[in-house]
């Protein structure tokens, strides 16, 4: 390696005399190896240099320094950015404009001086290569936002100087270092990019980087265990003895883990395993590629790296890692996929072309105004599900509480969530001075301005450096290594910069204690602070999400959907959240799906095909062509005489019927599922005999186009069945809920919904609370823990998903009833975790629907109009409830409960109660018996 830090030992002449000794002895006979050895050492010779950087010519106009071309773009760009920021007549222009020319120079003048113009010309030409080519890319990420020229040359999207955004953390001028943009392309295409840097300056100059993946001790543990032909226990035992920390290592586990070192010491096995894998530790492992490291070099790259090819004949990249291509001066380019920027894509162009039906102009995402009044109210309701950066229910609690209704709050929102910031109470400070509970006090009046739009909290690392600047008089350069120098914590050079701002401060005349206090301060909040042009730009993508999600619903969401397709988890939480923002979700189907989640209007989302699980796209998308081509298909039948492609197996149309993607075509799941074999026998038969060009006896092709002749007429699965079968293809269900049979019970039974029991806030719940949940299980999962046997449940109700733990003993009580897509009744007790406001469920006891009817029922009441009487319903009730003898042992199947008759006639109602030894049916067919002759509506259940 080429890192100062791993450079390989240097031998002296005498170590260097006796090893060459030894091998000549080891080598005595075979002498020529030595001497061929020899040679090849005399053809070895390569000078590398060091720190010196190498970026490829950027093509200029004749005439033209690289640095005069640099500075007139930037000062274009930056006359284009005004003409849009501002009104250009308005009387105070020429103070604003002067403020922007100022910064631009100082920038340029750095940069020039640096000599970095041509790694910004670079950059700034994939950027509107993309940018003109339909990439989206996004408007900025890391400290490159704080850039000036960067914002003049199209390269970042937001004007830094409005949010006060720093050149000098991007770019320090006493602290020479290349500058680095990350760049967020849309993830589809963000290869296109990639491909036309490779063209512009030659695919033998270009490619991506090698990544390194070491034995860590862990990792290592495992892998010598395998190979030594260990047992998986005992491994995994010795494994999870290493602590989980960055950077660990075995010896230093060995050293913070006695139980580790006391197996070492005590049993031979795990000493052998160990010496092996001390010896290993650090190798490495295999290789990868860098998530979008890119190298762009002046000649040929093998000038400057060994290459490697991927496994498989697959893309070349470099063979030293990222810290090494640097050091031999190749720059790196980070070409980044960011998912969220192919979503505001696919809605925006949704969206334009349902605008352009109706005559109205088209949306610019970028364009839009960042103070709009709907998508604030939006975001202060925390309906923030697929909004980038603000949808984890953390966050959504920590908006609730600040109630954002300025740009400022989004971007101190994504600087905030962070573990350092919530656990140090910098958070409750900021709630509490935003909401007025607590009075905003500024450290020292110089400091207001800085300080303002984040409460007088210290929020961003541009502000410890503003604050050093204003108080005392550091340039922001010198800022900058304060900065650096807080964030390391090094007590020499804390003790050199605290030396430096107490004079500094002094000969500003700020009192010396005061001044003591803010560098403590600062100090404290250094190690929070986050990077405000980071958190800036990609608050600005939040908000555009935010905005299309607040104005255009539909789109939207079916761009989200289309996104995560493959995902089922996160369509099922999407599909909710559609519909709780009051879209209608289309069912699949053959006609009217895409291979994508579309939007037909604002009202509604059509199911993609594409998220039937088993679908496959290449299937989809014949499917879907021979539609285009030539109309929609009449009946299952014809489509598969009318698609002839190997692609459509027997086993993705099951699934297609399973999704109900035919179900508009007239015929019902469970008939087209009993008839496909067939319907693609003879459609196969037909797809061969076009192929030979064999016609039938009468000279017409021998198309069956009728259902009728292939499809048996059969009654349609039960409700419960079809659904079981849907969630199967979709996993989810969609055209209705096996809940939905027992909501007028579930609405009797539980306390809360899972949703509601979720979504409350601190103030609403109490300490110890008892609480009935009723859901579907989703999940049963059983697994051995340190404290014995845990199952996890998952719990469906409709309204949101839910898990909760029992142990051992009710493992075992209870084991009869978990079974999975079962109703399941849960009484516990609800604790509030007062620190975090996190909620926890304990469980008492657990029912099957069954056994909660035979215990909670209190009556079950069949209302029967008189005109019923009169074929034979009274003898079939006979039937359907028995009597029981006083002596009889009741059996599970019925109650004790009381059994009413609601008895109409066209002019009264009278409830009669039936014998006292009449048995109400508590299973579910008993149930099902009686609503079938009486009606669904006319048997309740009373608890």
């Amino acid at each position: 390696t080429l890192a100062d830090k791993d450079r390989p030992k240097v031998y002296s002449d005498q170590q260097y005399l006796r090893s060459a000794d030894e091998m000549i002895e080891l080598f005595s006979d075979i002498p020529e190896a030595i001497e061929n050895t020899l040679e090849i050492a005399k053809r070895c010779n390569v000078e590398l240099t060091l720190g010196k950087n190498y970026l490829p010519a950027f093509p200029i106009p004749k005439g033209m320094t690289e640095a005069e071309y640099f500075s007139e773009l930037s000062k274009k760009g930056l006359e284009e950015r005004l003409e849009q920021l501002f009104d250009t007549s308005a009387d105070d222009f020429a103070e604003i404009r002067k403020e922007y020319d100022e910064r631009l120079q100082v920038e340029l003048d750095v940069l020039n001086d640096m000599g970095f113009p041509g790694y910004f010309l670079i950059v700034a030409d994939f950027i509107q290569w993309s940018k003109d080519n339909d990439i989206p890319v996004g408007p900025g990420r890391g400290s490159g936002a704080g850039s000036l020229v960067a914002y003049a040359l199209k390269i970042t999207d937001l004007d830094p100087l409005k949010y006060d955004l720093l050149f000098e953390r991007f770019l320090n001028p006493e602290r020479v270092s290349m500058p680095d943009f990350d760049i967020d392309f849309c993830m589809d295409k963000r290869d296109l990019v990639i491909d036309y840097v490779a063209q512009k300056y030659g695919r033998e100059k270009v490619s991506q980087i090698i990544t390194y993946g070491s034995m860590a001790a862990k990792a290592v543990v495992r892998d010598v265990g395998r190979i030594q032909g260990q047992g998986y226990g005992f491994v995994d035992r010795i494994a999870k003895l290493i602590p989980f920390e960055m950077k660990m290592t075995l010896t230093r586990a060995m050293e913070q883990e006695p139980d580790l070192k006391a197996l070492y010491e005590e049993d031979d096995e795990v000493a052998t395993l160990m010496d092996l894998a001390l010896k290993l530790e650090g190798l490495t492992r295999n290789v990868g590629k860098h998530a979008g490291g890119v190298l762009i070099s002046p000649s040929e790259l093998v000038d400057f790296t060994p290459l490697y090819c991927e496994e498989g004949g697959g893309s070349v990249v470099s063979q030293f890692d990222k810290d090494d291509v640097e050091a031999v001066g190749l720059v790196k380019f980070d070409f980044l996929g960011l998912r969220n920027l192919t979503i505001i894509d696919w809605a925006v162009k949704t969206i334009n072309q349902q605008r352009e039906q109706k005559g109205e102009a088209p949306v610019r995402i970028e364009e839009i105004p960042l103070d709009d009044k709907k998508s604030f109210e939006l975001l202060q309701e925390a309906k923030t599900t697929a909004v980038f950066q603000l949808e984890s229910h953390g966050m959504k609690e920590l908006i609730k509480r600040l109630h954002p209704d300025v740009f400022e709050d989004i971007i101190a929102l994504v600087a905030l969530y962070r573990p350092g910031p919530l656990q140090s109470g910098m958070v409750d400070d900021f709630v509490a001075r935003k909401k007025g509970d607590q009075k905003v006090i500024y450290p020292h009046p110089d400091l207001e301005p800085i300080l303002k739009p984040t409460y007088g909290v210290i929020v961003y690392q541009e502000q410890v450096m503003q604050i050093a600047q204003v108080l005392a008089g550091y340039s922001l350069g010198g800022a900058d290594m304060l900065r650096r120098a807080m964030g390391k914590k090094k007590p020499e050079e804390m003790a050199k910069q605290r030396s430096i701002f107490m004079q500094g401060a002094k000969e500003n005349n700020v009192d010396e204690k005061n001044a003591t206090e803010i560098f403590d301060l600062m100090e404290l909040f250094a190690e929070y602070g986050f990077n405000k042009s980071h958190s800036a730009a990609y608050a600005l993508v939040s908000y555009q999400t935010m905005w299309l999600k607040a104005h255009y619903p539909a789109a939207f969401m079916a761009a989200v959907l289309s996104a995560d397709m493959d995902n089922t988890e996160k369509v099922v939480t999407f599909v909710d959240d559609c519909m709780q923002l009051g879209l209608e979700i289309v069912a699949p189907d053959i006609n009217r799906s895409e291979y994508k989640f579309i939007s037909e209007n604002e009202g509604n989302v059509i199911f993609g095909l594409g998220a039937i699980k088993g679908a496959g796209e290449s299937a989809i998308a014949e499917i879907i062509k021979e539609r285009e081509t030539n109309g929609a298909f009449k009946s299952l039948t014809e489509m598969c005489q009318r698609v002839k492609s190997r692609k459509i197996s027997k086993r993705i149309l099951e699934t297609l019927i399973k999704a109900g993607a035919f179900d508009k075509l007239g015929t019902n799941r469970r008939s087209l599922l009993e008839g496909l074999p067939d319907i693609m026998r003879i459609a196969q038969q037909q797809h061969r005999d076009e192929d030979v060009g064999q016609n039938d006896l009468f000279g017409g092709s021998a198309v069956v186009e009728q259902d009728d002749r292939l499809i048996p007429q059969l009654e349609e699965w039960e409700e419960k069945e079809r659904l079981r079968q849907e969630k199967d293809s979709l996993g989810l269900y969609l055209t209705g809920h096996p809940v939905d049979a027992y909501q007028a019970e579930i609405a009797q039974l539980r306390s809360r919904s899972l949703k509601e029991m979720q979504e409350d806030d601190g103030r609403t719940r109490y300490q110890k609370k008892p609480i009935t949940l009723v859901g579907l299980i989703s999940g049963v999962n059983i697994r051995t823990t340190d404290r014995g046997k845990m199952c996890v449940i998952t719990l469906d109700d409709k309204t949101a998903y839910y898990e909760f733990r029992i142990f051992d003993e009710k493992i075992e009580q209870f084991e009869a009833f978990l079974k999975k897509e079962e109703l399941l009744i849960v009484e516990g007790t609800l604790n509030t975790v007062y620190q975090t406001n996190d909620i926890r469920f304990y469980v008492n006891e657990l029912h099957d629907i069954e056994s909660a009817r035979q215990q909670f029922l209190s009556r079950l009441m069949l209302n029967v109009h008189k005109k019923q009487t009169s074929n034979g319903l009274l003898d079939t009730l006979d039937e359907l409830l028995p009597m029981q003898a006083t002596d009889q042992k009741q059996d599970k199947a019925h109650s004790q409960c009381p059994v009413f008759i609601r008895y109409e006639t066209d002019n009264e109602t009278v409830e009669l109660r039936l014998a006292q030894n009449v048995c109400a049916p508590v299973s579910d067919a008993g149930i099902k018996q009686l609503k079938k002759v009486l009606g669904d509506d006319q048997v309740e259940l009373v608890y």
